[in-house]
């Protein structure tokens, strides 16, 4: 079973290792020329330095070349490169499953990737990849499970099946808005958990963000027509405390270097791709549109937008005039 996982960065890499652990063979497709030359005299990838490509692993600049005669493509670009993407491959001759491990929105247009997908390539059958994952960890091969979500279950199973292996689960969904909303949001959520803990407002105050965050994610989701019950499984409630307690989150270190004192494009910068910049301003736009209230999402914007300072943003969430649960 050949898979074209296009995106050659980290957590391309490491879905790509994971295949092959699986019992696939795999294009993996980069959009550089130099990238792809690097890659095949080291065989390696320059985010996953301690991993070894496998020999099932071939790796191409060729888009064409890397979805002929493939049986799935998996899309595992930044959100920003997704719809253009889609519009490559809407030119090619592509196998009818498609999945997406990519997090996040639409930066352009405020919508979620399936909501692209089915604009930009009507006669394929979508499923997204999503859950608490850390792309060094899938490449490492230490144990994980994450959510294959799909409007036709046969399509969740194929991916669930080409992805299975001693140390990596799948489960199915057919909630594909909620776990798409769970991963692009959680990414918000973390920055605000990295400021917080950044200024040393402690455990207490992480624990009460997290459970305000996920409280936050289903108060969109739900209004956009997700299940609530998605918001409490790997593609929510897990995601989000991985995303917000661990320091391999690039979003989470985004929002400690803010605490430190670092500009949002110095930060930037010295992290790389950071998902949860590009999502909040479309989760702000979202909650306006429906008159939602998402206050960690709207302080997250402010800060970086440079409206108001880290500390004196976690002051007024703090401040804020009690209320019931909810």
């Amino acid at each position: 079973m050949n898979i074209a996982v296009l995106g050659a960065g980290a957590w391309g890499g490491a879905l790509a290792i994971q295949l092959v652990r699986a019992g696939c063979t795999v294009q993996l497709w980069t959009h550089s020329a130099a990238s792809c030359e690097q890659m095949q005299a080291m065989h390696r990838i320059r985010q996953l330095p301690d991993c070894t490509l496998p020999d099932a692993i071939s790796i191409t600049a060729d888009l064409a070349d890397a979805v002929s005669g493939a049986s799935g493509v998996l899309i595992a670009v930044p959100s920003h490169a997704f719809s253009d993407l889609l519009t490559q491959l809407g030119a090619l001759s592509l196998p009818p499953q498609l999945a997406w491990a990519t997090k996040g929105f639409d930066p352009l247009h405020h919508q979620l990737l399936h909501q692209r997908v089915a604009i930009a390539l009507p006669d394929v059958i979508g499923t997204v990849l999503s859950g608490p994952t850390f792309a060094s960890e899938v490449a490492q091969g230490l144990p994980t499970a994450m959510v294959a979500a799909s409007n036709h279950v046969n399509a969740a199973d194929w991916w669930a099946a080409r992805l299975h292996s001693a140390t990596f689960r799948v489960y199915t969904n057919s909630d594909v808005l909620g776990v798409e909303i769970g991963g692009a949001l959680k990414n918000i959520m973390a920055i605000a958990a990295g400021v917080s803990d950044g200024l040393g407002f402690g455990a207490n105050a992480r624990a009460a963000l997290v459970s305000r965050a996920l409280a936050e994610v289903m108060r969109l989701g739900v209004c956009l027509g997700a299940k609530p019950d998605t918001f409490m499984g790997l593609a929510g409630l897990g995601d989000l405390v991985l995303t917000c307690t661990d320091n391999q989150s690039r979003n989470r270190r985004f929002g400690l270097a803010l605490a430190a004192g670092q500009s949002v494009d110095d930060a930037q910068a010295a992290i790389g791709t950071v998902e949860g910049i590009a999502a909040v301003k479309s989760a702000v736009v979202l909650a306006k549109q429906h008159q939602l209230d998402m206050p960690i999402a709207q302080a997250v914007y402010a800060v970086i937008k440079g409206k108001i300072a880290p500390k004196d943003a976690v002051a007024q969430l703090l401040a804020r005039a009690p209320r019931a649960e909810g």
